[in-house]
């Protein structure tokens, strides 16, 4: 009973005290914040709801609204193969009209690529790629899916006749005009996603091919339509044809550029081969032939006149390695093709990576006369060939090794010079360690101090085209971006994968590089003329 008691007088005496407290100003105080909680707290619930609601109507309006991709695709088809008569008919002509007429949306080329998990690597050298002029237009003009379908007839007996209703875009796989096929490159539904196109997670042909995608992959980067790429397709074909890179681990960009260059070499190499017996279209077989030319020539150095695909790959762009015997003067000249220089930096910054780090930048040339300069051998090692002229002839003897240095020269320039700053070194916890030094480089180079004299390129200058970057520390590790020149606008333009900004020279000059392309400049008169 007093326990009771006790508790009722407890809760009187609280209210008493409560009411009180709120007679004064603390208490006044306290009772407005928490008036103000909960009409915060109510209008944070009413926007959730309104939400929701509006997102289900864009759901609804998402399932009822008819597909956009296939009319989109539809007038690509149509503008390339001439289909105009075939394709125009009854309750799909206004639409197809209207997107006839419509206008680019964004400047051609400044096109993202999104990242698909750790695919910077990709996405930089893609952009990098798509914007060497000759490269690209190549790769527009050239379809490898009819060559491919014969190829693949013809080897298993079976040669396929061309159609002369289809052209070859429209048998690809991915880009058919019939209303319930799937697409190859399939846009965005909704307004937010309208400037992104998606490509499937497969690749766009049957047969897989690095030449085809990347045929899709400029002509859609280059159609001034798309500010926004997923590269599905093309992810998916490296991890096909280069199991090296299959997975989402960081890959390294230098690595990957080689590896994807050799693959489409072979690719067209192999196609070049076959097509004379595959029944493929002569105009084909010529553009199979010059795009093979064009990445043997622009990274290499081809005359202009080859008459067959193979001797493609038996003149690159050389190098010159003299080896002099410090025993007789005798000098021997070995030639060796090259598709770019890696170029190591001094040893002062091999010393410490805070030491180096801190010290002033290195400059572009200084890597290109360390490159060229005389090395000695360590020892005596070398087999002269003058000095063991004479005990050639009596096997008994045993073989005269000298002293000597050797010196590594351009014997050979190409079009498109690449230039693979070696920023990763082995450290001595077993793993690579980053060189973060500033590289400084001009827009303008000229390679004739680094050339042999005889015999003498005619062009020696160089203009800066594209720079890949690689932001971090570790080899594992960072993000690749990469700076390019856009010769349709005239502007440098910053590609970090979905991100693209208009940039100036001297922000690119800042840029700590890690692969530099450098353009052969042929005429005076002509800036670019790749």
């Amino acid at each position: 009973m007093f326990t009771a008691l006790w508790h009722r007088r407890r809760a009187l005496m609280g209210r008493i005290f409560r009411l009180w407290f709120g007679l004064t100003e603390c208490g006044k105080r306290r009772a407005e914040e928490e008036r103000r909680r909960e009409e915060e707290e109510e209008q944070r619930r009413e926007a959730r709801e309104r939400r929701r609601a509006l997102k289900r109507q864009l759901q609804e309006e998402l399932e009822n609204a008819p597909l956009r991709k296939s009319r989109r695709l539809r007038q690509k088809s149509q503008r390339v193969g001439d289909l105009t008569t075939t394709m125009l008919t009854s309750r799909r002509a206004p639409a197809s009209a209207t997107l006839h007429t419509r206008r680019p949306t964004v400047t051609p080329g400044v096109t993202g690529l999104r990242n698909l998990g750790n695919t910077c690597y990709m996405n930089s050298i893609l952009q990098v790629l798509s914007h060497l002029h000759v490269f690209r237009e190549c790769f527009l003009r050239l379809d490898l899916t009819q060559a491919l379908e014969l190829l693949a007839s013809a080897v298993h007996g079976q040669l396929v006749e061309k159609a002369s209703s289809q052209p070859p875009l429209i048998q690809r796989k991915g880009l058919q005009t019939s209303s319930g096929s799937g697409v190859g490159l399939s846009g965005g539904a909704s307004r937010g996603r309208s400037m992104e196109l998606i490509q499937p997670k497969e690749p766009s042909s049957k047969h897989i091919s690095l030449c085809h995608e990347l045929h899709t992959l400029f002509q859609v980067m280059w159609s001034g339509k798309w500010a926004l790429v997923s590269p599905f397709a093309m992810l998916h074909s490296v991890w096909q044809l280069i199991p090296a890179f299959r997975g989402y681990a960081q890959q390294d960009a230098q690595e990957f550029l080689c590896e994807l260059l050799d693959k489409v070499q072979h690719e067209l190499e192999s196609t070049g081969k076959h097509t004379t017996s595959a029944g493929v279209p002569q105009t084909q077989k010529r553009l199979i032939k010059q795009v093979l030319s064009v990445v043997n020539t622009i990274f290499h150095d081809i005359p202009s006149d080859v008459s067959s695909v193979v001797c493609l790959f038996l003149t690159l762009s050389h190098l010159s390695m003299q080896v002099t015997c410090l025993a007789c003067d005798h000098r021997s000249n070995t030639v060796e093709p090259f598709w770019d220089l890696s170029l190591e930096f001094p040893e002062r910054y091999h010393s410490n990576s805070r030491e180096s780090a801190a010290q002033a930048s290195c400059h572009l040339t200084e890597m290109l006369a360390k490159f060229t300069e005389t090395e000695a051998l360590e020892g005596n090692i070398y087999a002269c060939d003058q000095c063991n002229s004479a005990r050639r002839r009596a096997s008994s003897k045993p073989v005269i090794l000298t002293e000597a240095q050797k010196q590594l020269m351009v014997h050979k320039l190409p079009q498109v010079l690449r230039l693979h700053l070696k920023r990763f070194r082995w450290s001595g916890r077993n793993h690579r360690e980053k060189i973060g030094v500033h590289v400084s480089f001009d827009q303008l180079l000229n390679m004739e101090p680094y050339c042999c004299r005889e015999p003498s390129p005619k062009h020696f200058l160089y203009e800066l085209s594209a720079v890949v970057m690689h932001h971090g520390k570790g080899f594992g590790s960072g993000h690749y971006t990469s700076y390019c020149y856009n010769t349709e606008g005239g502007f440098w333009v910053h590609c970090n994968d979905s991100k693209l900004n208009v940039c100036s020279v001297d922000e690119v000059c800042r840029a700590q590089a890690y692969i530099l392309f450098y353009t052969q400049r042929v005429s005076q008169d002509r800036d670019r003329p790749l």
